[in-house]
């Protein structure tokens, strides 16, 4: 068995969501170094231009940058055909776009809470996370449907466990008044698990896989120290996980070397998730 080859993704047209966001970022520069070509859409025009650009250069891959909104079901069809034009085929789709909605907010006092949650923010959430990666499966997922292929969705360990809201608690406030990771998160993640396990049956005779990847919290300067401390304290490995630490674990599942893995839920999570 050649290793190299089976790892590999040469010339493979992989399309990515949110491909301007922290790991999208990452998932972008995992598919170049196995010698894909990825194709990254972001509602960011300018950042997913100069991603490509940094890429291509890089790398020495084909790249190409689009903005796309993906709650706009037009887009996705018009961006689709563009890409079908420019490249023939799509060999793989990344569903990496989400929203993530945070337990504190500047704009509503005790935003967080299930009581507070503004409706427009939860319906935004959804057509992003959920919505938009189901438009994405229709349109993309039918071009791999042609001659086969891999979509991936990215879930989170927060697609498996709920949140611990005791990582948000502030001692000077009442309960009611506790900040909480707003609801929206865990069910968007939630759902592309069902939506994994749903398209892996789906186009399974066209030999199209699909898998989900819940990768873990990702450490930045941001963090207060306490919060890091307490969500460590959670994780058997005793870290977050560094943003290049998901590069392999998506290469495996686009690749031939998940070729009999398909509707699999792949934890990458330092072992949150086991507790």
């Amino acid at each position: 068995m050649n290793f190299d080859k089976i790892f590999s993704l040469k010339n493979k047209i992989v399309v990515i969501t949110g491909a301007a966001g922290l790991l999208g970022r990452q998932h972008a520069d995992a598919v170049a170094k196995a010698g894909g070509i990825p194709v990254l859409l972001d509602l960011q025009a300018e950042l997913v231009e100069k991603l490509a650009t940094d890429l291509q250069s890089r790398h020495d891959v084909l790249t190409a940058g689009y903005r796309v909104d993906i709650t706009q079901e037009s887009e996705i069809e018009a961006n689709c055909n563009a890409i079908l034009r420019r490249f023939g085929r799509i060999d793989a789709l990344v569903n990496n776009a989400a929203n993530n909605p945070k337990a504190e907010s500047k704009c509503h006092e005790k935003f967080s809470r299930l009581e507070n949650f503004p409706t427009l923010v939860w319906n935004d959430d959804i057509a992003v996370g959920l919505t938009g990666a189901f438009l994405c499966a229709k349109y993309y997922g039918s071009a791999i449907a042609r001659q086969g292929g891999s979509i991936v969705n990215i879930s989170s360990d927060l697609g498996l466990i709920a949140p611990d809201q005791r990582l948000y608690r502030k001692v000077d406030l009442s309960e009611e008044e506790q900040p909480v990771k707003p609801v929206s998160y865990s069910v968007v993640k939630h759902g592309l698990i069902g939506l994994t396990r749903y398209l892996a049956t789906y186009w399974a005779k066209q030999k199209v896989r699909c898998n989900a990847l819940c990768p873990g919290g990702v450490e930045n300067i941001n963090q207060e120290p306490e919060f890091l401390k307490e969500v460590c304290s959670r994780i058997p490995l005793g870290r977050l996980a560094q943003a290049h630490e998901y590069q392999g674990s998506l290469l495996f599942l686009l690749s031939e070397a998940s070729s009999y893995m398909n509707g699999a839920v792949l934890s990458v999570d330092g072992g949150r998730t086991c507790w």
